[in-house]
């Protein structure tokens, strides 16, 4: 039996606009005591105790706690718990002050209407979150996000001329390094897509200098790896995925490991010494970027992906992955086939 690196972040934020700022508790004194409890648990990683206390400090402030909304909204959807993610970003919403605040208070909404709908399978949430988000657009300021959010929710909601407009919009507007760039350009040709449970869009530069984006790698098969040299059950691991590597070299597989170590040094004289000569790139632990769009707490973890970039399978630990393989490489190869017959 194989072991897994249990360090564990404590959730992720639904968007940027959830961190922690200065003066967010409560007023109250004894919502203010419940907030600072709820710190506490944080700090020692039980945030689902914290949760509760966020939520008994928001009570108890009357529901002008900002700080209390936000993890409320970000713990919430982590648990499931939609009635706490849906007060905290309704209170948002009532507190909110300025243009950019009001926006971000219905895209938290939104968001958290998407997040659950995409659990719970109803048109009914998805609707609503395409409602905050016209809410969100309301206001004059420029919001690509809540513009790709939108179009998702649209293409849900099968109404797919409008979500390819969105999609078409957000093209516009987006920075140009942008990885959802790709990924709307996608939606527009295949909004069926834009319903599937699709890998998070993301750009990086490995170790080699490739600049590379998870639509990239459309039409191969991608195994994504998640690990770090202080990992021990990480380092036993690397054998099987370089006997992977070695195996369906040649075949549109492309593996992408992801470090999360910190030191630099030690991960490259690692690959060197242990001859991963697949993509490798290094993410800043599990608060990185690529981390956190994956939902990655346990290392070593790994997700495989098929030719259209949809999830199929993840593993937390060393797990038998070649048959897997083997049946989306195959599907590749025929896709491939089919698309060179229809041209």
């Amino acid at each position: 039996m194989r072991f897994v690196c249990a360090v564990f972040i404590s959730g992720f934020l639904v968007t940027s606009a959830v961190a922690q700022q200065p003066n967010e508790a409560p007023a109250d004194e004894k919502a203010r005591k419940s907030y600072e409890r709820a710190l506490e648990d944080l700090k020692h990683r039980k945030p689902q105790i914290a949760l509760d206390e966020f939520k008994k400090a928001d009570k108890q402030s009357g529901g002008h706690c900002l700080g209390c909304e936000k993890q409320m909204i970000r713990y919430g959807v982590q648990f499931e718990d939609w009635r706490a993610a849906e007060l905290g970003a309704e209170e948002m919403i009532a507190n909110s002050q300025g243009d950019t605040a009001v926006a971000l208070a219905h895209y938290q909404s939104a968001m958290v209407f998407y997040r659950e709908a995409s659990q719970r399978h109803k048109d009914e949430l998805f609707a609503r979150s395409h409602n905050e988000c016209t809410k969100a657009l309301a206001v004059p300021v420029k919001f690509p996000e809540a513009v790709y959010l939108d179009g998702q929710a649209l293409a849900h909601l099968r109404q797919d001329d409008a979500a390819k407009a969105q999609f078409a919009k957000f093209i516009k507007i987006a920075a140009t390094d942008d990885p959802g760039r790709r990924r709307a350009e996608r939606y527009i040709e295949r909004p069926e897509l834009a319903r599937a449970r699709m890998a998070p869009a993301f750009s990086v530069t490995t170790l080699d200098g490739k600049t590379i984006s998870m639509d990239d790698f459309e039409g191969k098969v991608v195994l994504l790896d998640f690990w770090a040299t202080w990992c021990p059950p990480c380092r036993e691991a690397v054998p099987h995925l370089r006997d992977v590597a070695k195996k369906f070299q040649g075949e549109p597989l492309v593996i992408l490991s992801v470090s999360l170590d910190s030191d630099m040094e030690k991960w490259q004289d690692f690959i060197t010494k242990n001859q991963m000569t697949w993509l490798q790139y290094r993410d800043t632990g599990f608060s990185g970027a690529i981390a956190k769009k994956f939902g990655v707490e346990a290392i070593p973890h790994t997700f495989t992906i098929d030719s259209d970039g949809v999830l199929q399978d993840e593993h937390i630990g060393d797990a038998a992955i070649e048959g897997k393989l083997k049946k989306l490489i195959a599907r590749a190869k025929q896709n491939q086939s089919t698309a060179a017959a229809t041209k």
